[in-house]
């Protein structure tokens, strides 16, 4: 039995969709172009006015929006509504100490609640299952976006946050939870827990909607063995909106966009030339239907491809495989976007050079870091005694621009491995 949320959204002629994306891109612009001078200004440099924008085929003549621009824009640069219609925040890290801010109306988070009840049904879901949602609540837009969807389906929702896994397993086995949304390590690490625990037969899943991080098809086989369900992707960024930007259907072959909210292309990252369906490159995303914070072609980052060949689920919308990288050197660390940058920028302002090394690890299905800084020659001499001092410092500071907490090891001078000159920055040592 095929369930759609939006059966009339979800399986609508290709020709109707290009129709309304049309429509809806045409309108955006000209909104954005009279609202926000930070956009309207790229477009002049440009030189493209909204009147050369009427189809999706005049994509390309708009310019890029890079989070560069999201951190020179922050806070308020580019909201395209009153201050007063926006209802809310989400947040994740920026690349420095400017964090990405994005903004909703009601609207805004009605159409996102929408999006990720799409993924709940596609994920088998009804009104009368019990779905646990264990992503972080707060800024990070997890634990909201899969709340709100599944208050909007009308299913139990337990808004569990993340950790505290024995309260996890005990409402888990109690309400009888069907549905899990978090992490696939946290996933995973509960699947260890529950087993461990002798819980198994009373654990009632059949599905799970796992996002935030990458993980393999090999992850998703483990996941569905322990847990006895079938594990569903879902993609989203907090600048576009949260997650539900896509989802896995019951094909498990890729993961359908909301194409009525978000048009997907995928470019050269180099050149930024749109490529044709099936070649991998960046995905770029238009938002068509956001009111407050309406991002026109911004750059992800995200490697992956794009298809549009028919699925078996039914849904027409256009379908992006899994990450395949990333065109920058950001890191997903349980779950939290990493910017070696952040990190240079911490030690910096503490004093010591930017010889560092981030050793990553997966540790009983938790992610690990740890930051391996050299010491100038003159701290190392004045420091043997304080070194356990200064770590614990610098562990705050990291903590404080990162939002989640490192393990800080404070190494002699020139002790890091070093490639043809240069220090191996990033070890990841993670099996996913």
């Amino acid at each position: 039995m095929r369930n759609y949320y939006q059966p009339e959204i979800e399986q609508m002629p290709r020709e109707d969709m290009i129709k309304l994306q049309n429509q809806r891109l045409s309108s955006q612009v000209r909104r954005v172009y009279k609202n926000v001078p930070y956009y309207r200004n790229l477009m002049d440099q440009k030189g493209v006015t909204p009147n050369d924008i009427e189809t999706i085929a005049d994509l390309s003549k708009l310019p890029f929006l890079t989070k560069d621009d999201l951190r020179e824009a922050y806070p308020y640069g580019m909201l395209a509504v009153p201050l007063e219609d926006a209802v809310r925040i989400q947040s994740t890290s920026g690349t420095t100490g400017r964090r990405v801010v994005a903004f909703y109306t009601q609207h805004d988070i009605d159409l996102w609640e929408d999006c990720c009840a799409r993924a709940i049904v596609a994920a088998g879901g009804t009104k009368q299952d019990v779905v646990q949602v264990a992503y972080g609540y707060g800024l990070f837009t997890g634990g909201p976006g899969l709340n709100g969807g599944s208050h909007k389906l009308g299913s139990l929702t337990l808004p569990m946050s993340s950790g505290f896994t024995d309260r996890q397993l005990q409402f888990m086995s109690d309400l009888e939870a069907t549905i899990l949304c978090c992490t696939p390590s946290y996933a995973e690490f509960l699947a260890e827990t529950i087993e461990e625990s002798g819980l198994r037969d009373k654990i009632k899943l059949k599905a799970g909607i796992f996002g935030a991080e990458a993980w393999s098809g090999e992850m998703r086989a483990r996941l569905e063995k322990k847990l006895g369900i079938k594990a569903y992707d879902i993609y989203g960024l907090t600048e576009i909106t949260g997650p539900g930007v896509s989802f896995e259907c019951s094909e498990q072959t890729g993961m359908h966009i909301n194409e009525d909210h978000f048009i997907a292309e995928v470019i050269d990252p180099n050149t930024g030339e749109v490529l044709k369906d099936g070649e991998k490159g960046e995905i770029v995303f238009t938002c068509i239907t956001k009111q407050a914070f309406p991002l026109i072609r911004y750059r992800t980052r995200d490697i992956c491809v794009l298809s549009r060949s028919e699925c078996s689920c039914g849904r027409t919308l256009v379908k992006m495989s899994r990450l395949m990288g990333r065109s920058d050197d950001m890191l997903i660390i349980r779950g939290v976007n990493v910017f070696p940058s952040q990190i240079e920028t911490v030690l910096i302002e503490y004093g010591l050079s930017a010889n560092y090394q981030l050793v990553i690890d997966r540790v009983k299905h938790a992610d690990t870091l740890e930051v391996r800084v050299e010491l100038t020659p003159e701290m190392f001499s004045d420091m043997v005694k304080g070194v356990e001092g200064r770590e614990r410092e610098l562990r705050e500071k990291l903590k404080n621009m990162l939002g989640i907490s490192a393990k800080v090891t404070l190494v002699a001078p020139k002790s890091i491995a070093r490639s043809e000159g240069k220090a191996v920055r990033i070890i990841d040592n993670r099996k996913i």
